[in-house]
């Protein structure tokens, strides 16, 4: 398993993602192979939209297809409820139900009382989403996993987070090069390639330790043996107050901006700003 052998420990998955059995066999392999003990290892997997219903009986599902007895986090995918049968990304106009979030978040807290997990968290949740949440909950969210890089700086919602300790972790750290739906435009931007060059580092590398730089944690997704190599790299370097000033002036945008969660119809959220509570 690469990853391993560069160093990795935590593993990010989702039902949706379709990637739980593959990676419960590489993870099972390594273990077996006493690579690595289970104890060493952080694995999260997501609750999709259409398993509001019941997320115990998902989360033993994902937990039969990793071959896992337990995650390390399982996190709410989106604040959207889907019908039952829609396990398919992009769901249809009439594929949304009415979201009763502390329903869903009590089944959450359930997981976490049957030792099927051992924490609980959510993604793409705004400011206000989270403060919605932390009115009912019993137990509040350990992690908010959100879109975040130096073109989209999440500073709202980072300061609402860290009022309520739940740690902000972030997903698309480099923007999403080589997703159907990301962009180039952090790794390609002239000021990030020259403070890269600046410390003989990578622009991956600036955007990544820009964003452990804020406490945060960063979800890399790469299959390549040397660009995970490279990622690592980043605990090594060191962005002086210049660059974090330059980093801060780069024009934002939202590259994950969820479209297909909006609709005039049958979708809570009738627009972008009604999902995102107009942190876009």
């Amino acid at each position: 398993m690469r990853c391993n052998h560069v160093g990795y420990r935590h593993f990010d998955t989702a039902k949706i993602y379709g990637s739980e059995p593959a990676l419960g066999k590489a993870l099972n392999e390594a273990i077996y192979m006493g690579e690595v003990d289970r104890e060493e290892i952080f694995l999260t997997s997501k609750l999709w939209g259409s398993d509001h219903h019941d997320p115990v009986s998902a989360l033993k599902h994902t937990l039969k297809d990793l071959d896992m007895e337990y995650l390390d986090m399982y996190l709410v995918h989106w604040p959207v409820k889907l019908k039952p049968w829609v396990n398919y990304p992009v769901p249809n106009e009439d594929d949304f139900e009415n979201l009763d979030l502390g329903t869903t978040w009590a089944g959450m807290e359930k997981c976490l009382e049957m030792g099927l997990c051992r924490s609980i968290g959510v993604s793409n949740f705004s400011s206000n989403k989270i403060e919605w949440l932390l009115d009912f909950a019993n137990t509040p969210p350990v992690v908010n996993q959100v879109e975040m890089h130096p073109m989209w700086r999440q500073r709202k919602l980072r300061r609402t987070c860290g009022e309520h300790k739940i740690h902000v972790s972030a997903y698309s750290p480099l923007g999403g090069p080589g997703n159907a739906w990301g962009s180039t435009a952090v790794v390609n931007h002239p000021i990030i390639q020259s403070i890269a060059l600046k410390h003989n580092a990578t622009p991956a590398q600036v955007a990544l330790k820009w964003g452990l730089s804020k406490g945060s944690s960063v979800i890399v997704k790469s299959f390549n043996e040397e660009r995970m190599e490279e990622n690592m790299g980043s605990f090594d370097l060191h962005l002086d107050d210049e660059d974090i000033l330059e980093i801060e002036k780069l024009d934002e945008i939202k590259i994950m901006r969820g479209e297909f969660h909006v609709n005039q119809t049958t979708s809570p959220y009738k627009t972008i700003e009604e999902l995102w509570d107009d942190e876009i």
